[in-house]
């Protein structure tokens, strides 16, 4: 019987048990790690939206202006670079691009050396934006990982920077969306 809406998700040992009855190959161990790892980042992802909302951007604002910081100074790209980067379409971008030049996020601009190219440009109000949607996070961070030392955080981001190489070279395309979320 299906659970009601609003019922209390079962714990990481209460699913693994009903997997492992209804597929006996299972391996709980690696099914306990890729589990809380799923849990794990959707409760971040929330967490994160929650915190992008109290700014007055969203997630997907958010991705944009962290896009354009990681570019470097003077904080510019095309918009088809945008998308690549963020795996998204062509239109799915131009209409987040839309609403963050009306926020006051970014500007768009004809290049002066190409007039055909446009030219997306971090504003100072889309860096005040990024920079305490960052504080906010490394709060958040900081508390997530309170309980590990100095060694278990090196030792943590090491194996997962491998898991995360293995997922890279196995699935090189995997890095935007496979659909638009906006």
């Amino acid at each position: 019987m299906a659970e009601p809406p609003g019922a209390t998700e079962p714990t990481l040992e209460e699913q693994i048990a009903a997997y492992q009855r209804e597929f006996r190959d299972l391996d709980p161990q690696v099914e306990k790690i890729v589990s809380a790892l799923s849990r794990l980042n959707r409760r971040m992802n929330v967490a994160y939206g929650r915190q992008t909302a109290a700014l007055g951007i969203s997630n997907a604002e958010w991705e944009v202006l962290k896009a354009l910081v990681l570019s470097g100074a003077p904080y510019r790209m095309g918009p088809s670079d945008l998308a690549k980067r963020l795996g998204l379409t062509p239109a799915a971008m131009t209409h987040r691009i839309d609403r963050m030049v009306t926020e006051g996020l970014v500007t768009r601009e004809r290049d002066e050396s190409n007039r055909v190219r446009v030219i997306v440009e971090l504003t100072g109000e889309g860096r005040e934006k990024w920079l305490e949607a960052m504080r906010l996070a490394t709060v958040f961070e900081g508390d997530l990982l309170q309980d590990l030392s100095a060694e278990e955080r090196t030792a943590l981001g090491e194996v997962l920077t491998r898991l995360l190489r293995r997922v890279e070279h196995a699935q090189p395309d995997a890095s935007g969306r496979l659909t638009d979320l906006d």
